[in-house]
């Protein structure tokens, strides 16, 4: 549950705004912050660091501020942590505690507080010094620890995680525990090969896989913010998911890593179903975050259906994602039941979209986000595909027809002549736009984040119905190679003053941002692997660099990374939603993977080097592949993948 990183702009900020006790969320607050000094400065002032002397590990935080001369350490628990400050000899030995908390001063070391996150969910903490302290809260000692614990239950929930996690451990120990954590962790995957750059950014992009969702349960109980209600449970409730950007990669490589931790993530969307009336997409701490687009929970839950996860009450779950598909409102970024919009969308099957100039006349539609029109409709249609299968593998066979028919809306905004998903006005007319341009910022009037040129692929659910909207397997390739040599049209400050989340750059491809992940893939559907293989290698080589620009884009707190972690062992789970693994070309000449079941999945890659890495031949379980696909059936049950490498495309 805790996460703790120093407050600073970004990396290259040489200076530290205070020193947080949680994040409370993935990009989204902190609270409990404190910051070490050696006199009776402001809570404003900022303290100078050197990059040099900062040390940073999982389970362990080392700095040293400049100016004041203090050794900043912090180690972390589940729900505790321990931040030891060793001052100068002849200064103050004080703490600052940040002015928006509110702070109880105990005696005798313990402090304990109260936080107002988001405007109505309570954040509590307990804790003690090490040693006694004044008024002031100043120090007598020279090195100083604070252990602490935190609750969103109450202070004394908080002091009942501190005596279990944290009484009678001093900070080697807490941070041998942590360390110890994170060792079973990472080697869960074992690699062989590869250069120490690549098994660096491999092993970085698997921590960051492993930041969301997060386990707030707190000795058999939990607070929700679906209902804001405590609710006694001893099975463990996660908050803090995205599914816009996890449902990809994030959720499908948990399912192979941890299937039971990915389970109780499930059932926890049930019961936030339960209490809030809704499918959550963007779970928090204090209830559903409207956000992106899309309901894509229903992905997810089918994905981890087919690969035999346990889904707690699947029934309960399903009633919820129709509900959602039915009654919910598709706008991007609202959450509430349908508008005009929506009802216009499920008797046409389009989501309409205004003309350039147009003014918007729904209030329901976001000032800044618009209607997203053509990403609406593509994204619901993914949904509905979903949904469309799960009613269909339990039972209900009317749904499983309406929902099919309705997950074939993203036909209704092909525009055959442009060879583009287009956007529609209400009657039915087609509007010409640019779709490498037009949209306003991120073109959200038409699509989200990025342009048309990202939005030409968005049916993974529907491949060969997407070839065959192109006219066939070699037009197709040929659409493929075109996007990832198109010029932009305009200076590069110009596009990206548009599309700023349109980053890590190939043509009109965008790495950096989560619609692109599966199109380098793509190749592999109509035969012509090799380019495939020659993408993904040098995606990986360009983008995710073992060094401060080694992420392309936004991250999402393992979205992106899921992607690294996928493509480095050699295959990516291109449709969410099907038990279906396909073969890329894999950095590394050796992969075990360690699964739950006891057993283990192997990839060999034979004379795989940075020349060799196109695919000669592949076998699994010693029998010889036509093709570049395997299932999650082959791979739990322990399968070996060997793949024979050289430097020279071959059919395949």
């Amino acid at each position: 549950m805790i996460r703790v990183y120093p407050l600073r702009k970004d990396y290259t900020d040489d200076q530290i705004t205070a020193f947080p006790l949680q994040v409370v969320g993935h990009n989204a607050g902190e609270v409990f912050c404190i910051k070490p000094v050696t006199d009776s400065t402001r809570w404003e002032r900022k303290q100078l660091y050197d990059h040099e002397l900062e040390e940073i590990h999982p389970w362990y935080y080392r700095n040293w501020l400049v100016e004041d001369q203090i050794l900043v350490e912090y180690a972390p628990g589940k729900k505790c942590g321990m931040y030891r400050f060793t001052y100068p000899a002849h200064a103050v030995h004080r703490i600052l505690l940040s002015p928006v908390d509110k702070w109880v001063l105990n005696g005798n070391g313990e402090i304990s507080g109260s936080s107002l996150y988001h405007g109505d969910t309570k954040v509590y903490l307990y804790g003690q010094f090490d040693s006694p302290y004044d008024g002031a809260l100043t120090f007598k000692d020279g090195v100083v620890a604070l252990k602490y614990a935190i609750s969103y239950i109450s202070v004394a929930a908080a002091k009942v995680s501190f005596e279990q996690e944290l009484a009678g451990k001093g900070f080697a120990e807490i941070e041998e525990t942590a360390r110890a954590a994170w060792h079973r962790i990472m080697n869960q995957i074992s690699v062989e090969g590869g250069t120490e750059a690549q098994r660096r950014a491999f092993f970085t992009a698997l921590y960051r896989c492993h930041e969301r969702m997060v386990n707030i349960s707190e000795e058999g109980a939990y607070y929700s913010g679906f209902d804001k209600q405590v609710h006694a449970d001893v099975r463990p409730f996660y908050v803090d998911d995205a599914a816009w950007d996890t449902y990809q990669a994030m959720h499908p490589l948990r399912m192979i890593l941890h299937p039971h931790q990915e389970e109780d993530m499930l059932a926890s969307y049930v019961r936030m179903y339960e209490q809030s009336g809704w499918m959550p997409q963007f779970p928090r701490l204090f209830g559903d975050h409207a956000c992106m687009n899309g309901f894509h929970s229903t992905i997810i839950f089918l994905d981890a259906y087919r690969k035999g996860l346990h889904i707690a009450d699947v029934e309960k779950a399903y009633e919820g994602m129709k509900k959602n598909a039915l009654q919910a409102t598709m706008l991007p970024w609202r959450n509430g039941r349908l508008t005009w919009l929506d009802e216009f969308y499920n008797h046409n099957g389009y989501y309409p979209a205004l003309r350039p100039g147009e003014k918007e006349i729904i209030p329901e539609v976001d000032t800044f986000e618009k209607r997203q029109a053509v990403a609406v409709t593509l994204g619901h249609s993914y949904d509905d595909w979903a949904l469309g299968k799960l009613a269909k593998e339990l039972g209900h066979d009317s749904d499983a027809l309406l929902f099919e028919k309705r997950a074939r809306a993203y036909m209704n905004l092909w525009n055959a002549e442009k060879e583009f998903f287009m956007p529609k006005d209400e009657q039915h007319h087609w509007i010409d736009i640019d779709p490498g341009w037009d949209g306003g910022p991120g073109g959200r009037d038409y699509y989200d984040e990025n342009n048309g040129w990202t939005y030409q692929w968005q049916v993974a659910f529907d491949i060969p119905g997407l070839i065959q909207l192109f006219g066939g397997r070699e037009r197709f390739e040929r659409k493929l190679d075109t996007l990832f040599h198109a010029e932009l049209g305009r200076q590069r400050y110009q596009f990206w003053a548009k599309f700023p989340d349109a980053t890590g750059l190939m043509g009109q491809f965008s790495m950096g941002n989560e619609p692109g992940f599966h199109i380098p893939y793509l190749y592999n559907y109509v035969g012509k692997g090799w380019k495939t293989q020659r993408m993904i290698r040098s995606l990986l080589d360009i983008w995710f660099k073992d060094n401060q620009f080694g992420i392309p884009g936004d991250e999402d707190g393992g979205g992106m990374s899921a992607f690294v972690v996928f493509s480095s062992i050699g295959f990516y789970p291109v449709t969410a939603g099907e038990p279906v693994y396909t073969i890329g070309s894999p950095v590394f000449s050796k992969v075990v993977v360690h699964l739950e079941n006891g057993k283990d999945f192997t990839m060999v890659a034979h004379n795989c080097s940075a020349v060799n890495k196109y695919v000669q031949g592949v076998k699994m379980n010693g029998k010889e592949r036509k093709d570049l696909f395997f299932t999650h059936e082959e791979l739990v049950n322990g399968g070996t993948l060997e793949l024979e490498m050289g430097d020279k495309p071959s059919h395949l």
